[in-house]
């Protein structure tokens, strides 16, 4: 579909939609109204004709009444009763009840018993039940009533025959059949139906509806009583009704249905129903014409918008919109000539901003890896410069917010200024660089990254501040050193960070040094699935009691079976694990196994306190104190049991919360030692805060430990200290006897060490407890 066609479309179908809700909203409100107003005339119609109908029946009723009042009063007749003369009775009430077109005339003894009659049907089981029925009706003072007699419904009346004393008494009934029914039809203006229903005999109708309608209102009626609410449906026709008892006794009941007919009531406002519908045709019909004019007139131009627009969206920024307009559409072609221009300026900003570095306006990594390729694919050798600053966090400090952003960019200046033609300079990200050499092989990029090193630490001038940066230069050759674009960057890289460890700050690539680089990567990623492979294990180093001669501690040691790698030094994975975040996880596991093993010896007699190291990380996790009583809980093993171990420099780095975690740590009756004092910077005022029971001496001033070296005046020193701080004193690192001596001459509590022991399994170890101690060691005390 077209714009074109669409946006008339939509014009014309919300238009008409909306006229189209008035008209039929206007259409059924006029037809609820005025079928309840028809509703409302013919309830009023039935009541009005109600009201005529009964008193139809009463008129016609008393005029019966005076005509068998005249015979009954007549001389002839009464004589003929008195005497008994049965022609002339008979004679007399035919003739009288074709005068008054009487339906059946009856003359009854005062006994009940039938002594003549006009009509052959009437047997004395029939009279004696009206006899019955009349003197019940005379006790309520009806004198006039309906009664079905055979198949037939008469309106009966009677008068008493008296000479002057009773002698007899004359009823006479008039039958309602379909010309009573019609008479009271025209005059009430109602359809009406009488029902005669009777016992063991079939009922009477007699009814003004058509004949089909008769047939459902009998079947209706047979099923169940009408509806409260008086609505019928007979036929195609509508009606409302209403039922009224005439007459009801023993065996019998005479009701009249009176019904009006909606649907011709309906019928008159047909018309208006009719003019309405003309009249919403005609609204229909010009609003589709008004709304294809007003869609015509408004979609040549957003056509023309949506061409301009297609053509904006394929990049095309020049061909302006002219479009002479002075309304809203004349502006929004403005606005749409002006987003041009400034779509056209963003996207050459964008481009430059998605190639270059904001910062210094160099070539980012992006534009960097695009040029290198373009080298390897025309095969021109190349030497490759990564850049790095080392301390750019100190300038940040020393200079403020900005000063490493402008040490950067006189970094950037400076740099260029080196560049021959055909090569390039780059910024990969905060502190690194990355230059492009063309035709350049390893041996003259090394002097190039001389020269450069030479002019890169001479002092930067930032603010009043000079400032000399650390940069180290790792260099890659192409062929050489890589056939890609991503290795050349990721060797140079690894080379960059080796160069940090030189004096020169300058490393060429050695073939090999990717698997380093490599079997780190593995390390960090194996190591988070470590604890729960079953990849860890602990040994345990004997501690010796030097003055006791016994050994009842040991340090938990922890150690990385890799199914790859085999047996991980945790020199080279517990780096890792600190420097990404996996050391905690780490703790955790060490933690829970210590504890276990913990319950497991004590269950067999065997009483150990064993010592574990916790990281920074750990001292700075608030958690850590409430993690480790629920393990104490758990696995019932006396907090007397656990020393932590905790370095200098990890209460310095942030002194409050790691003190805060000590402090919970000893409230659980945990003990805490200090490991590897005197590499630390603390001071002894930050000592004596720190709620630590123990010392643990580094083993660099242990192992080649004697009385005439210079690290005998420090240990000695150290273990004095600490006694007079109240702290025990450990040794670690003890290889020599003459080592163990000298400890024990200056009274140092406890020794560890490759003397007493090397680190063992668990089993080996409590096996190992169970031997005696070699002389060397035994010999001390």
């Amino acid at each position: 579909m077209t714009l074109r066609s669409s946006f008339q479309a939509r014009i014309a179908s919300v238009l008409i939609l909306l006229l189209a809700v008035v008209v039929g909203a206007l259409y059924f409100s006029v037809q609820t109204a005025t079928n309840a107003a028809v509703r409302s005339q013919a309830g009023e119609q039935l009541e009005i004709g109600t009201r005529v109908f009964e008193q139809l029946l009463d008129v016609r009723g008393r005029q019966l009444h005076d005509a068998v009042q005249v015979l009954a009063a007549d001389f002839g007749f009464k004589a003929a009763v008195a005497s008994g003369d049965t022609a002339t009775i008979g004679s007399a009430l035919a003739n009288h009840g074709a005068r008054i077109n009487a339906g059946v005339v009856m003359l009854l003894g005062l006994d009940d018993r039938l002594q003549v009659s006009t009509d052959s049907r009437i047997t004395e089981q029939t009279v004696a039940r009206l006899s019955a029925q009349v003197r019940q009706r005379q006790r309520e003072g009806v004198q006039v009533f309906l009664m079905p007699i055979a198949d037939k419904l008469y309106l009966l009346v009677e008068a008493t025959v008296s000479a002057p004393l009773p002698i007899a008494r004359v009823m006479m009934g008039f039958q309602v059949d379909q010309t009573f029914a019609h008479e009271l039809r025209e005059l009430t203006h109602l359809e009406l139906t009488l029902v005669a229903s009777q016992n063991n005999l079939p009922a009477i109708w007699v009814s003004t509806l058509p004949a089909p309608n008769q047939q459902q209102l009998q079947q209706d009626m047979s099923a169940g009583p009408p509806t409260r609410s008086g609505m019928l449906r007979l036929g195609e026709q509508s009606y409302l009704g209403r039922q009224l008892v005439l007459a009801s006794g023993e065996g019998f009941q005479v009701q009249a249905l009176l019904h009006k007919s909606l649907t011709q009531a309906q019928q008159a406002f047909a018309p208006l129903y009719e003019d309405i519908l003309l009249i919403a045709l005609a609204a229909l019909l010009a609003s589709l014409g008004g709304a294809l004019l007003l869609a015509r007139n408004v979609s040549q131009p957003v056509r023309l918008l949506a061409r301009v627009a297609e053509r904006v969206g394929q990049g095309d920024y020049q061909v302006p919109l002219e479009l002479k307009r002075s309304d809203e559409l004349g502006r929004l072609a403005t606005a749409f000539n002006a987003m041009q221009q400034g779509i056209a300026e963003r996207e050459r900003q964008l481009a430059h901003n998605a190639l270059h570095d904001p910062l210094t306006g160099l070539p980012n990594r992006t534009l960097a890896l695009e040029r290198l390729g373009s080298a390897i694919t025309a095969e021109r050798p190349m030497a490759v410069l990564y850049l790095g600053v080392g301390n750019l966090r100190a300038v940040n400090e020393n200079c403020g917010p900005g000063g490493g952003d402008l040490a950067l960019q006189q970094l950037s200046r400076r740099l260029q200024a080196t560049l021959r033609p055909g090569d390039s300079l780059a910024r990969l990200v905060a502190d690194e660089f990355l230059l492009l050499l063309e035709n350049t092989n390893s041996d003259s990029a090394v002097a190039t990254a001389d020269k450069l090193h030479q002019l890169l630490i001479k002092p930067l001038r930032i603010g009043t501040v000079d400032v000399a940066l650390d940069c180290r230069i790792g260099i890659v050759a192409y062929p050489a050193d890589g056939l890609t674009p991503d290795d050349l960057l990721r060797r140079a890289s690894i080379v960059m960070q080796d160069a940090a460890k030189l004096p020169g700050r300058v490393q060429v690539y050695q073939q090999g040094r990717d698997a380093a680089q490599q079997r780190q990567i593995s390390l960090i990623r194996d190591l988070p699935r470590a604890p729960a492979q079953g990849e860890l294990l602990l040994h345990y180093q004997p501690k010796l009691d030097i003055r006791g001669g016994t050994v009842r501690q040991a340090e938990a040691l922890l150690r990385w079976q890799h199914p790859q790698l085999g047996m991980v030094s945790p020199g080279e994975f517990i780096p890792l694990a600190e420097r990404t975040g996996s050391i905690q996880l780490l703790t955790s596991w060490v933690i829970e196994e210590v504890l276990r093993q913990l319950r497991e010896w004590n269950g067999r007699g065997l009483k150990v306190q064993v010592s574990l190291n916790i990281s920074t990380e750990d001292l700075l996790d608030s958690e850590l104190p409430a993690r480790v009583e629920h393990l104490l809980n758990q696995y019932q093993v006396p907090a007397a049991q656990l020393i932590f171990e905790i370095t200098e420099s990890g209460v310095m780095l942030n002194p409050q919360v790691a003190l805060q975690v000590l402090h919970s740590l000893r409230d659980c009756g945990i003990s805490l030692s200090v490991d590897d004092f005197g590499t630390g910077y603390s001071s002894l005022a930050q000592l004596k805060r720190m709620p630590v029971q123990e010392l643990k001496i580094d083993q660099s001033f242990i192992r080649d430990l004697d009385d005439a070296s210079e690290d005998a005046v420090i240990v000695r020193s150290t273990i004095e200290m600490s006694h007079s701080l109240g702290l025990k004193v450990v040794a670690e690192g003890v290889e020599y006897e003459r080592s163990l001596r000298l400890l024990e001459r200056w009274q140092c509590d406890t020794a560890q060490g490759y003397l007493i022991s090397r680190p063992l399994a668990a089993k080996a170890f409590e096996a190992w407890l169970a031997q005696p101690l070699t002389s060397a060691v035994s010999l001390v005390h």
